[in-house]
């Protein structure tokens, strides 16, 4: 009589908030899978749902509990995770059937809500099939979280008492993973922290072997081996660092930059210009003399993308403090810019700063910064029109009427999900999402390139 392996338990997803989340939800999912259980892409065939939330600002938590009334409402067996997890009584108070919560990052407490809500039922043979990593990205790019936590207290921000003080990972852990996301078939790694620049601090920047040779717990080592791996293909693959605080050591990457190793992008949150409002912010490395080293970075990199965010409708924050912001804009040149109106966080110490900004203030600031950064990145853009560039390819469209085919890529000024895209007209056949193409820009507007293949 043959052995009937019974039928696997289904867990379904759903992920917010931001890139350091995602990589939580796959771990999760990962180990779940190493367990025996399936994934589910809805609500109907799921036997617990998993929500990730994000508790960062308080519309992000609104989002959150949004998800987790619909996941009850959907499914009803709803494990809740991630940054609100630190909330558990409001989340409690409102949704009494929740069956767990648990915080960022505790993957094991996850695993173990998971395993006494829907008991895995793997037979005897399951566990010697080999179960690859879960990817909730595209196969081509891959998020690489160095560490968790943070060090700083930025007086908007409530990162330490959410994810803990900074954590960095083994520097052989984090390029062993490296390794076995481009054998998988991923050409753009996307270094991910709350403080990239600060890896191995609190390790002292340990010495750790690799391939026979000691390499320091520290980014520009960290930088320098990801640029020698390899992708399927022998490519160099993109290698894009995100959340670099722009301490005195950001200065040796950018020769790595010039050299091919590293992506010519750097993903800077400056938050503001005004010497004031960055003090009340208790932003670190503000004295740092920003406008001279972007200078020198481009000097040395002329190619580099420099993006960054920044807050506007800070309390205290006034017109001459703005003013001082949008005429550093105008020095800085800065290629990608995102900016958010102050929003209170509970928690944070910014909540009872004096003089709050009204919000008909925050939102005229707002789109008067707004303004002012599209120009920048119209013009920037306008520039690259003629140049030959190279482009990541995300997406391939379908043929239209007259059997034309277009296709959705990113040049390496332009990170996923955040950034703009370069539009292909007129495609080969055959082209594929990861593929690495030379495009020669046709036209661009305030935040997309248009182009076509050269030779094709």
């Amino acid at each position: 009589m043959a052995t009937q392996i019974p039928q696997q338990k289904r867990v379904g997803m759903v992920s917010l908030g931001c890139p350091k989340a995602l990589v939580d939800s796959e771990r999760i999912l990962t180990r779940l899978r190493a367990d025996g259980y399936a994934m589910s892409a809805d609500y109907d065939g799921a036997d617990v749902v998993l929500v990730n939330t994000c508790g960062f600002l308080d519309s992000a938590k609104e989002e959150s509990l949004a998800a987790i009334g619909e996941a009850i409402a959907e499914n009803g067996r709803v494990i809740v995770t991630g940054c609100m997890g630190n909330e558990a009584e409001l989340i409690r108070a409102k949704f009494p059937q929740v069956l767990a919560v648990t915080g960022a990052h505790q993957y094991e407490a996850v695993v173990e809500a998971v395993h006494e809500a829907a008991p895995p039922t793997q037979g005897p043979f399951v566990d010697l099939i080999p179960q690859p990593d879960v990817k909730l990205t595209p196969r081509h790019y891959s998020y690489l979280k160095i560490s968790e936590g943070c060090n700083h207290a930025c007086s908007f921000c409530i990162i330490p008492s959410l994810r803990g003080k900074l954590a960095s990972r083994r520097i052989d852990a984090v390029l062993r993973e490296a390794e076995r996301l481009l054998a998988a078939g991923t050409r753009e790694l996307l270094v991910i922290s709350q403080d990239t620049s600060a890896y191995g601090v609190d390790v002292r920047h340990e010495e750790r072997m690799w391939k026979d040779h000691p390499v320091r717990t520290h980014m520009t080592d960290l930088a320098r081996e990801l640029g020698t791996l390899r992708t399927l293909d022998g490519q160099a693959p993109w290698v894009r660092l995100h959340y670099v605080y722009p301490y005195p050591h950001v200065d040796a990457v950018v020769p790595l930059m010039a050299e091919g190793l590293l992506t010519p992008y750097l993903d800077i949150p400056f938050q503001h210009a005004s010497p004031s409002v960055l003090k009340a912010m208790k932003r670190p490395a503000n004295e740092a003399k920003v406008l001279e080293r972007l200078k020198g970075w481009r000097e040395v990199c002329p190619d580099i993308a420099i993006r960054s965010s920044f807050v506007v409708g800070f309390p205290g924050e006034t017109e001459a403090d703005f003013q001082y912001l949008l005429d550093w804009l105008d020095e800085a040149q800065l290629d990608r810019v995102g900016a958010f109106r102050f929003e209170p966080v509970e928690g944070a110490s910014a909540n009872a700063l004096p003089n709050p900004v009204p919000e008909e203030v925050k939102e005229e600031r707002y789109a008067r910064i707004m303004e002012k950064t599209e120009a920048i990145s119209a013009a920037k853009l306008a520039a690259k029109v003629g140049r030959l560039i190279p482009v990541i390819i995300d997406e391939v469209g379908e043929a239209d009427e007259d059997g034309d085919v277009g296709a959705t890529g990113r040049s390496q000024a332009d990170a996923p999900e955040i950034d703009g895209a370069v539009f292909l007209r007129d495609v080969p056949a055959g082209l594929e999402p990861g593929q690495v193409v030379q495009v020669r820009i046709e036209d661009a507007d305030a935040h997309d390139l248009y182009g076509v293949i050269e030779g094709s």
